[in-house]
Formats: C-alpha cells, sequence, structure tokens
C-alpha cells in the first residue's frame, strides 16, 4: 500500500451528438474520408464568420442538467490564443470565463458505498482537426475541426483509479441515456485526461501535478493513474523532485510517456470572442429541453427492481440501451418482467450476438414478446422449447403459439396427468425411491430422468419436480 495519498482530477472531452458543427453548417460525421466535411469556416479562412449552433447549447444545457450543475444565464464565448498545427487560426473558440455549467456532480457506488464526484466546470468549445503521424510527416483530417464539444472539469476530489474508473463510467452512462453523445471512447467522441498528484498527509498542500493526456479508454484511464502514482512515489521516495509535466499514456507499454515540462504556466491571452454575441439562457430554453430527457440508467433501475428484476439483471439492461428501451414499452403490461428480463438477457441476447443484430432489427415486436413471456410464465413453453424454436421467433411474424405448434411442440401441462406419470415411476422404480429417502440426492435426478423418458420430453419440467418431490414426501 502505498505511503503517499494520490489526488486525482479528471477533464473530459465529449463530442456533442449534433447533425452540423458548433460554428458552421458542415456535417459533424466520423468515418469519412478525411476533409469532405469542411469549409471554409473550418479551414480558418481569414474574414470567415462563426454562427452558433442552436442544437450544440441545447445538448450543453441538457448534459448540464443530467450531471447536476447549475447553469449559466448569462455567457459568451473566448478565444483561447495558441500556435498548433492542428488550429490553423491560431486561436480555439471556446467558454474560458463564463462556463455553460458549473458546481455539479454525480454519484458512483464503490462496493455499496457512494460518493459524489463534484465537477467545477462544464464548458462548450470546437474541437481541434484530427493529427495522424506517418513517419516524419503529419497528416491533418479537418473532419473533425469544428465538432462541438463539452469539456467537463472534475474538482480534484478522487482519491482512487477505481474512482476515477466509476466516474467516467457513470458519466458515460448518463450522457448517452440523455442523447447528448455516443460517448464512443474508440471513436475519439469521448476522450480523457487525468491530473495527478500524490502528498504525505492530507494536512500538507497539494503535491506537484502530473497531467496525462491521450487516454483511449476507461480501462487505461485506471492504469495510467496507477502508474503514474507508482512513478512519483519511486522519485518522492529516492529524494528526487519533479516540475509539473504533461505526459501520455501509451498503451504498447502501457505505461506513461513524458511529453513536455511546464517550465512557466500557460498564457492563452483569453478575450472574449467578438464575432459572437453573449448568449442569454432562459427559464423557457432550459424547460423545453429539460423535457427531452429520456427515463435516466438510476430511474430505470429503480423501476425494473420495483417490478420484480433482480439487480445484476437490472444493470446488465441498462448497459444494453436497446434492450432497455425496448423493455420499457412493456412498462405498462401485466407480465412477469423476471422472466421477461431472464428472456431478453439469455437466449434473445445470444441471438442477438450470434446474427450481430440490435431487437429492432429482428420481428420480434412488443406484442409477439408479451405472448413468448406469458407462454414462458405459465410453463406452455420451456426453456428448451425455447431453443428450439429461437430463429423462428426472432425471424418469421408468426404467432408464438403457431411457431411451437408447427414445430411439434406439445407439452404435458395437466396437473392429474403428470401427478399419473409420477405415480408410475415411482412405483416402477422402488429401489431409486428408497435411496431418496435415505438422503440420496442423486436418485431424484434420476427418477425426474425416467419422468421425463416416460413423456418423451413433452412435460413441463417444473411442473414435473414440483410433483414428483409433492409424491416423494
Amino acid at each position: 500500500m502505498s505511503k503517499y495519498i494520490p489526488t486525482i482530477g479528471v477533464e473530459v472531452h465529449v463530442e456533442l451528438k449534433t447533425k452540423t458543427k458548433i460554428f458552421s453548417d458542415s456535417k459533424n460525421g466520423y468515418g469519412l474520408m478525411a476533409n469532405s466535411l469542411t469549409n471554409v469556416v473550418d479551414l480558418g479562412y481569414p474574414g470567415t464568420l462563426p454562427t452558433i449552433n442552436e442544437e450544440a447549447i441545447n445538448l450543453a444545457i441538457k448534459a448540464a442538467t443530467v450531471l447536476n450543475c447549475k447553469i449559466r444565464r448569462e455567457m459568451h464565448f473566448d478565444r483561447k490564443n495558441y500556435f498548433y498545427p492542428d488550429n490553423p487560426k491560431n486561436y480555439q473558440i471556446t467558454q474560458a470565463r463564463t462556463p455553460i455549467g458549473y458546481d455539479g456532480y454525480v454519484e458512483i457506488e464503490d462496493d455499496g458505498i457512494k460518493k459524489k464526484i463534484f465537477i467545477e466546470e462544464m464548458h462548450i468549445e470546437e474541437d481541434t482537426c484530427k493529427s495522424t503521424h506517418r513517419k516524419d510527416k503529419t497528416l491533418l483530417d479537418f473532419n473533425r475541426a469544428g465538432v462541438p464539444l463539452i469539456e467537463i472539469v472534475s474538482k480534484p476530489c478522487i482519491t482512487t483509479s477505481k474512482e476515477a474508473k466509476l466516474y467516467l463510467e457513470k458519466l458515460k452512462e448518463l450522457l448517452f441515456y440523455a442523447d447528448v453523445s455516443d460517448c464512443k471512447m474508440e471513436e475519439g467522441s469521448m476522450r480523457a485526461d487525468a491530473n495527478v498528484s500524490i502528498r504525505k498527509n492530507e494536512s500538507d498542500s497539494f503535491g506537484t501535478k502530473v497531467e496525462i493526456k491521450n487516454i483511449g479508454s476507461i480501462s487505461n484511464v485506471g492504469v495510467s493513474i496507477e502508474k503514474e502514482i507508482e512513478r512519483q512515489t519511486a522519485l518522492l521516495e529516492s529524494g528526487e523532485s519533479f516540475k509539473e509535466q504533461t505526459r501520455r499514456y501509451d498503451d504498447k507499454i502501457q505505461n506513461t510517456v513524458l511529453m513536455r515540462v511546464k517550465e512557466i504556466k500557460n498564457d492563452y491571452r483569453y478575450f472574449p470572442e467578438p464575432d459572437i454575441p453573449f448568449i442569454y439562457v432562459t427559464d423557457e430554453m432550459i424547460e423545453r429541453v429539460v423535457k427531452t430527457i429520456p427515463m435516466l440508467p438510476d430511474e430505470r433501475k429503480a423501476i425494473y427492481m420495483e417490478n420484480g428484476i433482480i439487480e445484476v439483471n437490472a444493470i446488465k439492461l441498462i448497459q444494453n440501451r436497446s434492450l432497455s428501451d425496448f423493455l420499457n414499452e412493456l412498462l405498462d403490461q401485466k407480465i412477469d418482467f423476471k422472466v421477461a428480463s431472464n428472456l431478453l438477457l439469455g437466449d434473445i441476447s445470444a441471438y442477438l450476438n450470434k446474427e450481430n443484430k440490435t431487437i429492432n432489427e429482428t420481428t420480434l415486436n412488443k406484442d409477439r414478446f408479451i405472448e413468448l413471456v406469458t407462454l414462458i410464465s405459465n410453463q406452455t413453453l420451456t426453456s428448451k422449447n425455447l431453443k428450439e424454436i429461437l430463429d423462428k421467433v426472432m425471424e418469421s411474424t408468426d404467432s408464438i403459439r403457431k411457431i411451437a405448434d408447427k414445430a411439434g411442440i406439445q407439452n404435458i401441462t395437466d396437473d392429474t396427468k403428470i401427478r399419473d406419470i409420477v405415480k408410475k415411476v415411482i412405483s416402477d422404480n422402488q429401489e431409486s425411491v428408497n435411496d431418496y429417502k435415505q438422503g440420496h440426492d442423486r436418485a431424484i435426478k434420476y427418477l425426474m430422468g425416467q419422468v421425463m423418458k416416460e413423456t418423451k420430453g413433452s412435460v413441463n419440467p417444473k411442473m414435473a419436480m414440483d410433483i414428483l418431490v409433492e409424491e416423494l414426501q
């Protein structure tokens, strides 16, 4: 265990899910031919003027709401002046002095203990173009230039790498479910930097801060923080000091690598963007946006568990948005939601994974799923039966009952008939009955096998087992 106390802050850039860029009418897209989604505004041509994208403001209001931030009612954009090859204007349009959101938090849970991770601010800005390095050359793709971002800056209140990962998972979950962003870290639409320092005692001032950039996944955020804590600990233990610096995470070596030492504090010479007027956020704007927020994960989880779905299944459903949305359409129905969740997360998920489809790309609509849940619940169909007809259930438009009939599935569900069969099996297998009474558990498995054999597998297993135990007792 480290002798030092880590202090961690996380900065997260999230691309907003708008149709066009923040200051131009270029399409906001991903994965298309390089430099095919650009115009003179994105390229920084002299004399061009930015025009604010209203939808970017709306999505930022939505993000601020789900992150429990206060929303600034009067705000402006600033110019952040710097020279980088990925920004030909030599300045970035951002919000330095009037971030749209501030004083927010998200709640994480670690081993049953809840903790609020506080958010310092959340501001809107434009993305820069993408740099791709090829040996001694750097290629620039302006498709990303001008894509609207929100930057979410946490307070330095995170104390472990696990908390940092839980915080990022919660952010991702909330912003994805609020339809603010697709949050695909593999595509760069959600990117995280971590600030790490260590100190001996709580009463000490914060240690020297190191910023880690270029972290491509949530798991790597955890690894990079752990590696940086180890590195700083080793330096301090050997009596060395180090300057504030920026490092990057190298996935190949799974460690941080020095990028630059911060000799002096960056001076970006911020000043208000003269080409964009002040923006005034009204109560009506906020109310209109809030009405568009779908049901969020915590509310879904609570409703699922109220309807009898176990916690682990509720969490798994929330991790699959399409399945969760599908189930939400049934919340006003009188069905067995425990059975419904087991079906969605079991055989149906297995089919979807195998076929690389979402549930909306199958024929399993709301009415047919209700029929399926009902047939499983009343034991007309068994899970074994479902496996036999699953492809038809997911690909045909026939009723589930019709599919089962065509497959020749005729389960015995008559209580009297099953009891007669069980009595016959008991009568014919007295030796196994005696073994069962002497405490040999394997005996009941044998007897159950004889029941299934007698019925050629057409009896409902649960009903048969219940009656078998009852008759044996």
